[in-house]
């Protein structure tokens, strides 16, 4: 995708092979910084801290992180001993174990004098792979848009939730995907962002990539999806996800459970755009399975934003004292779904045609 004009991913490798580089999304959308990570404890706290985040980019970055230490150290041990360090930076994403993992295997299986350059080498195809899985997952989702617009006059407006955009990914974006690509189509396609609270992923970077691409957009609040459905103004819902149960349940950012309601009660149209990397099929149902991370209260507390001056600044919203729960997922149950778009096809949100799937990838 391009920022101003220019050909941008959040994700690159620094010429030198020693690191990598990653867009600081805690500055967007008013100030695109990329922040260089040279250590597997550099990754560690880029994940933790949301410099990055988003399941496929998280997972690609791991993998850069295990390729970093591998430079440094590529014994068995310290390989092993990073993995599980990586891992714990975030419980939710099945994304970052799977590729920590997928990697691991790999470099493990060589002789340690090639390690670090096996693992370096394997995280960019991870990393490459996602953005092939991305545009795959948009072409599968871009029949869905066409086949609005076929049936109705004006745009196809799409409800989204959160960042599912090529800022979550390494390019393209999953729930995003579709959307620009109906867009490059000649689709005349307008999106509701929701600001999705406490971190504001949608008001801060979905409505700043989107501008970016000249995708026509508005932000709502979280709440007001519901209205929209009720009056007809969204055609249908595409979200992200960062985990999907066995059984189709699916894990994204709190508060895509109540739009999947307010889209069954509405009978608008619910996809999930899901890279098979995100299906757990060791998981037999999400609603009670999937853990759910709990992030501090003062995301839900306090606020940044930019002053009448340009200077961006932190406020309290919440009384003194006041407590704050902060989870920061949901699951959505897999009978709300209207559908999985993955990188092979659209296919039920069931278990028998998740495991058909997977049969087939086999």
């Amino acid at each position: 995708m391009k920022v101003n004009g220019v050909a941008l991913r959040p994700l690159r490798a620094l010429p030198d092979g020693q690191g990598i580089e990653v867009i600081d999304q805690r500055l967007l959308p008013f100030d695109l910084r990329m922040r260089p990570l040279r250590s597997a404890r550099d990754v560690f706290v880029a994940i933790r801290e949301m410099w990055v985040r988003g399941a496929p980019l998280i997972g690609a970055v791991a993998a850069y992180g295990l390729a970093l230490q591998a430079r440094r150290d590529a014994s068995d041990a310290a390989l092993r001993n990073a993995a599980k360090f990586l891992k714990g930076s975030r419980p939710t994403a099945v994304n970052l174990a799977w590729a920590v993992d997928r990697l691991l295997t790999q470099v493990l299986a060589v002789p340690e004098a090639v390690r670090a350059d096996t693992a370096w080498a394997g995280a960019g195809a991870i990393a490459e792979q996602d953005v092939q899985v991305n545009e795959a997952i948009g072409r599968h989702g871009l029949p869905l848009l066409q086949a609005v617009a076929a049936r109705k006059p004006g745009p196809v407006n799409v409800l989204t939730h959160c960042n599912a955009g090529w800022l979550a990914t390494v390019d393209w974006g999953t729930a995003t995907s579709p959307i620009y690509q109906a867009h490059a189509a000649g689709l005349a396609v307008h999106v509701w962002v929701d600001e999705t609270r406490p971190r504001n992923q949608g008001a801060s970077l979905t409505a700043w990539e989107l501008g970016q691409a000249g995708v026509p957009h508005t932000v709502v609040a979280d709440n007001a999806g519901g209205h929209l459905m009720q009056h007809g103004r969204v055609d249908l819902c595409i979200v992200g996800c960062d985990r999907v149960a066995s059984n189709g349940d699916a894990c994204n950012k709190i508060g895509t459970y109540l739009k999947a309601l307010a889209a069954h009660d509405n009978g608008v149209p619910f996809y999930v755009a899901m890279p098979t990397s995100t299906l757990d099929m060791a998981l037999a149902e999400g609603v009670q399975g999937i853990p759910i991370e709990e992030r501090s209260g003062r995301e839900l507390t306090h606020v940044s934003g930019r002053t009448a001056a340009g200077e961006v600044v932190e406020v309290q919203l919440t009384p003194d004292g006041s407590a704050a729960a902060n989870p920061a997922f949901d699951v959505t149950p897999a009978r709300l779904l209207t559908g999985l778009i993955t990188e092979h096809g659209i296919v039920a949100a069931d278990a028998a045609a998740l495991r058909q799937l997977m049969a087939g990838r086999r």
